[in-house]
């Protein structure tokens, strides 16, 4: 028996484990392919009749070892298991090289404020009087601190309210005269006199709470400043 014959075999093995490897299950024919040409190929070297077999016996080897050993696509999205990071991807869904749907596009929210109220509770002026007490004035200056910034692009209304103690018509202009002392100190504070677009009084017509309660009533009594940017 010749050396190639004998060597035969299993040059035609390695010719279809170097031929196949990295393919997947579903090249089974290219494997087929490659095999029996390089099985053709080699045994033409014995005789012409063994190119046949060769052929033959090449295709059949590196089929049956491509779909034994091939790299497979489990989910099917076209990226080989053995490069697959993201593997049961459903159907239809695109994926990247790594067979991972691509990462979502965030989108940030910026949510922008058009409109605040500052409710303010704690300047009691003096007693049946719109004239601000020293405690109310240090109240204020952290308010008037706050709404230089946001001057001069904001518009600042200001409404005066009290409790339902008292005739409405005498609330009504205590409510008025309580707003305008608020925005006078402010604007002697540095807001701008052109932020101030109403300032006005709403006497004991919008209570917050119930004046039948001292606490109510404390509620009701406040000024308001709505921020308009």
């Amino acid at each position: 028996m010749s050396i190639v014959r004998t060597a035969l075999p299993l040059v035609l093995l390695t010719s279809v484990l170097t031929g196949c490897a990295g393919l997947q299950k579903t090249d089974w024919p290219k494997c087929a392919a490659v095999g029996g040409v390089g099985g053709a190929a080699l045994g033409a070297i014995e005789s012409s009749s063994w190119a046949g077999w060769g052929a033959l016996l090449g295709a059949g080897m590196a089929a049956g070892y491509c779909w034994a050993h091939g790299d497979g696509d489990e989910d099917g999205d076209g990226v080989p298991d053995s490069r697959d990071k993201c593997p049961g991807t459903p159907p239809g869904v695109q994926v990247d090289a790594n067979g991972c749907p691509p990462e979502p596009v965030v989108v940030e929210e910026v949510v922008v404020v058009k409109e605040e109220v500052i409710v303010i509770r704690d300047v009691r002026f003096e007693f049946d009087s719109a004239r601000l007490t020293a405690a109310d004035k240090e109240r204020l200056n952290t308010i008037a601190t706050r709404l230089k910034n946001e001057a001069p692009t904001a518009r600042l209304s200001v409404t005066g309210h009290t409790d339902s103690v008292g005739r409405d018509a005498y609330n009504q202009k205590l409510s008025e005269q309580r707003a305008q002392s608020v925005t006078d100190y402010l604007v002697s504070s540095g807001v701008p006199q052109a932020s101030f677009v109403s300032v006005q009084g709403a006497g004991e017509s919008r209570p917050e709470a119930d004046n039948a309660t001292a606490e109510g009533r404390a509620m009701n009594r406040r000024v308001e400043i709505r921020i308009e940017r």
